[in-house]
């Protein structure tokens, strides 16, 4: 991969990060205090909607950055021939190891923002000191194997069928996808990607929203999800499913459509 590409795939990637991130931030929130242990009033509600916003601005174009960095040279060192099996699985890895990559920078926003969602009295420099006082540089990564846990089998899902989608649709019509054509496709497969990995995604906000020593605190996703199975059933492990599946289809939209636009017009 050229140097010019890595710069691209970088700066175009940080562009659509921000982009969604901010104009979906809302829909975010709301789908946090849905899966909050506190329940959706007590975190909050409707209140303070963009409470933790500034951790999200912060983290938003390196995290990515650094995930499409990772993934379009990881794409360009494999084979992805025309071989239809060997495609999906390059992106499958590809997109593994950007999603490992970005979790790197991801978590430590994710955690003061989730944090800050509940407890919109608080500012996020509160947030972020009183998580460092008390659980160190740890705590920022509290629920980083989760996260991960989440983002493979996501990314697993969302970049095959993406591109699947985009080399059919590029089929039908016999050149390839306009960016907006491409968002398409990044809704629908986002959208699919979500409502499939949302117990993950429960079990993700319940171990970073835990209180330390608690057992959720320890980070095992298994136990979690035990733990809300026995406690709320399949509507406590599919809680904050609409929002987190319009958030991410419309998230899939921007990001993925702003990446192709932005990319193009760097190249």
């Amino acid at each position: 991969m050229e140097l010019r590409e890595s710069w691209a795939a970088l700066a175009a990637g940080g562009v659509a990060g921000v982009c969604v991130d901010l104009i979906l931030f809302p829909l975010d929130t709301v789908k946090t205090r849905l899966q909050s242990p506190q329940g959706f009033r007590k975190a909050g509600g409707f209140r303070g909607i963009y409470a933790g916003v500034p951790s999200t601005a912060i983290g938003s174009f390196p995290n990515a950055a650094a995930f499409f960095i990772t993934y379009e040279n990881v794409k360009s060192v494999l084979p992805h021939g025309s071989s239809s099996y060997l495609s999906p699985a390059t992106h499958m890895v590809a997109a593994s190891l950007g999603e490992v990559v970005a979790c790197l920078i991801r978590v430590p926003s994710e955690v003061v923002k989730q944090r800050a969602q509940v407890s919109p009295s608080s500012s996020t420099l509160q947030i972020l000191s009183h998580t460092l006082y008390h659980e160190g540089i740890q705590g920022l990564y509290r629920g980083y194997k989760s996260t991960v846990l989440r983002e493979i089998p996501f990314s697993l899902v969302q970049f095959p069928l993406w591109e699947s989608l985009k080399d059919l649709w590029s089929w039908k019509q016999g050149h390839v996808v306009d960016s907006w054509q491409s968002a398409v496709c990044g809704a629908f497969a986002g959208g699919f990607a979500a409502a499939v990995t949302t117990p993950l995604d429960v079990a993700k906000t319940r171990i970073m929203l835990a209180k330390a020593g608690s057992s959720n605190a320890r980070g095992n996703v298994l136990a979690a999800l035990g733990g809300i199975w026995r406690t709320q059933g399949l509507s406590g492990l599919f809680a904050g499913v609409v929002p987190r599946m319009a958030a991410i289809s419309l998230g899939g939209f921007i990001f993925l459509g702003t990446y192709e636009k932005t990319r193009q017009l760097l190249l």
